[in-house]
């Protein structure tokens, strides 16, 4: 049986008229749509009545059609991407989003640490490390397409033999706002202590 033609919703702005553990329900246009959040993003929302823009992934399904919202275009993006990879489900995806920031997700992903997904259902070390090798490659792919300045204090650990990824890990683990030199001595004492 063929399905009816359906309208893709990609963004919803309105009123929260439920909040639960998983969704929302919201009210826009008369409609009340419920759509599922992440742990972090239900804690953004403080109460019903509160009014919310959420870009969505609707997913298409025989029985159903759900609707899964973040804050951002950039959370939607990583959402999407996790969900390319095989064995991985729009829950999954969701409660990888819960981890913390999409930026430290990515740090983490890159970084190859497979505990990133610890206690997550489902994903036991195996798809952890298959998911972490997916991803690294459509990760750098989407931040080569953001042109972004490049970092003053990676350059000088490059050029002081270190690789990229090396410079990058450490600079992770540096307090944010700090001079490019104090950068750079921290990362140092860092790597210092891996060797």
């Amino acid at each position: 049986m063929a399905l009816p033609f359906i309208y893709m919703i990609s963004y919803l702005e309105g009123k929260i008229l439920l909040k639960k553990d998983k969704f929302v329900i919201l009210e826009t246009g008369g409609v009340g749509y419920k759509v599922f959040l992440s742990a972090q993003s239900l804690l953004k929302i403080a109460d019903n009545g509160q009014n919310v823009k959420l870009f969505c992934y609707q997913n298409v399904k025989e029985e159903a059609l759900d609707l899964y919202g973040f804050f951002t275009y950039d959370e939607l993006e990583f959402f999407e991407t996790l969900m390319d990879i095989r064995g991985v489900g729009p829950k999954s995806a969701l409660d990888i989003a819960a981890l913390g920031s999409l930026e430290k997700i990515k740090d983490r992903i890159l970084a190859q640490d497979e505990k990133v997904f610890a206690g997550i259902p489902g994903i036991g070390a195996k798809k952890a490390s298959t998911i972490i090798l997916e991803l690294t490659g459509k990760i750098k792919l989407l931040s080569g397409q953001k042109k972004s300045a490049q970092d003053p204090a990676e350059d000088a650990l490059v050029q002081l033999g270190f690789t990229k990824q090396q410079a990058r890990d450490a600079l992770a683990k540096t307090p944010k706002g700090t001079s490019v030199e104090d950068r750079v001595k921290m990362a140092l004492q860092g790597l210092g202590k891996g060797s």
